[in-house]
């Protein structure tokens, strides 16, 4: 699951040449020594785990990767000595023109730029990256080299979909990192703050960078947010419930209700386990399990453990049996019902979605909705996270999961901050580090620092039948011993994918609508994975697009479809009532026949990777 992008806006300051003035040198340089006292300690803490060998010391993973499959892009163009120097002589080109362009600027004239940067692009915000010359060539410079370093990867010839797919992806990851606004020397907002502060910026950063590193355990864990600000069962995942089932997989969270009367079916949720359920939890009014519970449904949620190594041979099956089929038991035995709603989020509607297929070939009728929560069933455009997927790097995963029985959460939440660097990552670098400047307390990126382990069985599944292979809609999976058809799966579904989604793309699960043999409505909403699920109707915050049956071409479905302002959350509420118009008396946790166990949201959240 992705990530919500967040804004880092930078306070105005006067210019450099006026700060410049008012340095007190003695004051800087102490600074100065402060910070490599600093330097040292963050060295220590990166150090100290690969002395004792708890940190491995090789290069980060992918390493190799990107330099084979760069190593493919240049080879295509060494093949071609012609159309390798027409490339050069076009760069010595873009250069010639910054270069004049910049000559022209110091001597009064006001010459149209050589190259600007994108609409909405935040890294050159700063008004001296155009007032300032030397900003403004650097900016330039940059942006000529990394769009003619794209293009390298955009002609290059003999390259299969798979390989310029990577190419493409870790070229813009390189051209991100070397960005002059992540750089000292070259962000005028850096120097800015350097200077008014004498220094003391800089101090402040080296120190979160050393705590980040320990954080960490010798790998640095950049920090979103305030990481002192949350607390799971405090300000985050308060809603009042009690834990009514657990096993070794799963803890069953029952919602206490806040209505006098509640809808007849229950709804059960499925998240994802690849991250903590409460990011459907927030805080109080950005909660979806509050909103339903206020809605008058009697919610359900699946708390998946964070695994270990004793968990290592726990299969995809077994997440399916001993998670989903258990919670849907325990849900009806809870309330004397004989079906459920149910809702799947991300890779918990996968997981959901074989599971109906399951209980499609075994005639088992226990849900009568299904509502999938940006899912994919089909991976044939499954986004920037397939660059991460083929057979030597599914295969360098298995062999890493096999050491110690699971995969650290950081390599997921690692892969889900790639996809938006320029958002979740640099600058973060510039504003923790450089600018000494602590992070907001934001909920939203706590929990997407929050992240867990995957057990190695279960993971190398999901990997190979569903990203490398493809097999869920093709109707090859088999699990349990029974082939798994979509097709057989007649249930009502719900099926909402986000329009700037880069981890379940709209296209994607869109695409995976057809694969279901009952009706699917399909709903797309505004912004992106978290953003555009957790979207309070109080907020009145983007919108959703509304259409025809989810067939044939995804533009032409979107170009034809209706939108509406604001939260899809009552239009879905709508939709589940349409199947569930029969109330009850609300119902207490367990119904006297569950004995709860612990107040929510449980201890299994609450463990740390």
């Amino acid at each position: 699951m992705g990530k919500q992008k967040t804004d880092i806006k930078l306070d105005e300051k006067p210019s450099l040449d006026t700060i410049s003035s008012q340095v007190d040198p003695e004051v800087l340089t102490r600074n100065i020594v402060r910070m490599l006292e600093e330097g040292g300690k963050a060295l220590a803490a990166y150090a100290e785990p690969r002395d004792n060998g708890a940190a491995s010391g090789e290069l980060p993973d992918g390493v190799a990767d990107v330099t084979k499959t760069l190593g493919r892009v240049a080879e295509t163009w060494l093949r071609d000595p012609e159309k390798a120097v027409a490339a050069q002589s076009e760069l010595w080109r873009n250069y010639t023109e910054v270069w004049n362009s910049s000559v022209r600027r110091f001597m009064g004239e006001t010459p149209e730029a050589a190259a600007e940067p994108e609409p909405g692009d935040k890294r050159f915000q700063d008004p001296d990256w155009s007032d300032n010359p030397f900003f403004d060539f650097c900016k330039q410079t940059y942006l000529v080299t990394s769009r003619w370093a794209q293009h390298l990867v955009d002609d290059a010839d003999d390259l299969d979909e798979h390989t310029r797919h990577k190419a493409d992806f870790y070229m813009h990851q390189l051209t991100n990192a070397l960005a002059p606004s992540n750089f000292f020397l070259t962000n005028p907002a850096i120097l800015r703050e350097t200077l008014s502060s004498n220094g003391e910026n800089l101090v402040r950063g080296m120190k979160m960078l050393a705590e980040d590193i320990a954080r960490g355990e010798g790998k640095l864990k950049i920090r979103q947010s305030d990481p002192d600000a949350f607390e799971v069962g405090k300000n985050l995942a308060t809603t009042p419930g009690k834990v009514i089932f657990q096993n070794d997989l799963i803890q069953l969270i029952q919602y206490a209700p806040t209505t006098e009367d509640v809808g007849k079916r229950p709804l059960l949720i499925v998240p994802p386990w690849i991250n903590k359920f409460y990011v459907l939890d927030l805080t109080p009014g950005k909660s979806f399990i509050e909103w339903c519970i206020g809605e008058g449904l009697t919610v359900f949620t699946i708390s998946w453990v964070n695994p270990d190594e004793t968990l290592a041979a726990k299969s995809f099956e077994d997440y399916m049996k001993d998670g989903v089929l258990t919670a849907i038991e325990k849900t009806l035995e809870a309330t004397g019902e004989k079906d459920v709603n149910i809702i799947g989020y991300c890779v918990g509607g996968t997981l959901l979605a074989c599971t109906l297929a399951y209980m499609a070939a075994k005639r088992d009728r226990r849900v009568k909705t299904a509502t999938f929560l940006t899912t994919q069933v089909d991976f044939t455009y499954a986004g920037d996270l397939k660059v991460f997927v083929d057979e030597e790097q599914v295969a360098a995963v298995e062999e890493k999961m096999k050491k110690r029985g699971f995969l650290e959460g950081k390599n997921m939440a690692d892969a889900f901050n790639l996809l938006r660097s320029n958002d979740l990552i640099w600058p973060y670098i510039v504003n923790n580090y450089m600018l000494g400047k602590a992070p907001f307390p934001f909920d939203l990126l706590y929990w997407n620092s929050d992240s867990t382990r995957m057990p190695a069985a279960n993971h190398s599944f999901y990997l190979r039948n569903c990203y490398l292979e493809n097999r869920l809609s093709n109707g090859e999976l088999e699990i349990g011993g029974v082939k798994l058809d979509l097709k057989k799966v007649k249930v009502p579904i719900f099926n909402l994918a986000t329009r700037e989604d880069h981890i379940a793309p709209a296209k994607s699960v869109f695409i995976g609508s057809g694969s279901f043999g009952g009706p699917v409505k399909f709903v797309l909403a505004g912004s992106g994975h978290i953003a555009g699920v957790i979207n309070p109707p109080a907020k009145n915050k983007y919108q959703f697009w509304t259409g025809d049956d989810p067939t044939g071409d995804y533009e032409d479905w979107l170009d034809a479809a209706e939108e509406t302002e604001g939260s899809w959350w009552p239009s879905w509420r709508d939709w589940i009532e349409s199947f569930d118009g029969k109330t009850v008396k609300a119902r207490k946790p367990g119904g006297g026949k569950l004995k709860p166990i612990e107040n929510a949201p449980g201890s299994y959240v609450k463990v740390a990777s």
